[in-house]
């Protein structure tokens, strides 16, 4: 599939879902969310972009603790749903652009603080994204991403991956953190920090969310059950008179900052 035709599934997928990820539990809050404020490094005259903002929700935990932010998305159904956000939230410091990631429409040097949670999964080209993040950074800007990541291990990597491929058919790859600070790294950006966070997802909402037919549903559940222990134990199953209730995968939270001089 070529990155254009990944973009087009992209936006068809999230134009249509936007509201629910609007009132989605795991993107509205959380551990993650709260402790990315906590490394932001906020200023009250910082220029921030939020890349992929699906509902807004990292954008109105920032915003009341900078001066700007740019709100952008590649899908405008998910800028409509931010920009309800952020009025009914009463965040003013904001504007909003249709962006696509890995080729981002702004100068370089231009915000103090760049953030991307739960989103890269479904790029085309992390490698190009990172670049241009490090592009639009200032020096000595800060790089807030989260995302998900799947074990070192290349069995349970695959099995991963593969299933959120089953669930949402817009994911290209979820990668190991070990392969994320490289391409962090090999971008220009330094890592200060990585934090590991659980998310636990039910399964009928984390299904309904990607709008999987009940058919596709029923197929997901029953690939899963009958998926070796090792993985079952990996994701912290939770199964109820033989149904798969809920589940667990990983979240990790990088730190990055420009360096002064490059």
């Amino acid at each position: 599939m070529s990155q254009e035709q990944i973009k087009d599934l992209v936006r068809q997928q999230f134009g249509g879902t936007s509201a629910a990820y609007a009132v989605s539990a795991t993107h509205r809050a959380g551990n993650d969310l709260d402790r990315l404020l906590e490394l932001a490094d906020c200023r009250p005259d910082a220029e921030v972009l939020d890349i992929a903002t699906g509902a807004g929700h990292t954008a109105r935990v920032l915003a009341p603790h900078v001066s700007h932010v740019v709100i952008s998305d590649l899908t405008p159904e998910m800028l409509d749903t931010a920009r309800a956000e952020m009025q009914a939230a009463g965040v003013h410091n904001v504007s909003f652009r249709i962006a696509d990631a890995e080729e981002l429409p702004f100068g370089g040097s231009v915000f103090d603080i760049v953030t991307c949670r739960i989103a890269p999964h479904h790029f085309s080209n992390c490698t190009m994204f990172t670049r241009e993040v490090n592009r639009v950074l200032k020096p000595g800007g800060v790089f807030l991403l989260i995302d998900s990541t799947v074990p070192e291990e290349d069995e349970l990597d695959k099995r991963l991956n593969e299933l959120e491929w089953r669930r949402d058919h817009s994911h290209v790859r979820s990668f190991k953190r070990s392969e994320w600070e490289s391409m962090l790294q090999d971008a220009g950006l330094q890592v200060e920090a990585a934090e590991e966070f659980p998310k636990r997802h039910i399964f009928a909402d984390w299904t309904a969310r990607s709008r999987m037919t009940d058919e596709d549903r029923v197929a997901l559940e029953k690939w899963l059950l009958e998926s070796p222990r090792k993985f079952q134990e990996r994701l912290s199953f939770e199964i109820e008179n033989g149904r798969l209730v809920a589940f667990s995968d990983q979240k990790t939270l990088f730190k990055c900052r420009k360096p002064v001089m490059q």
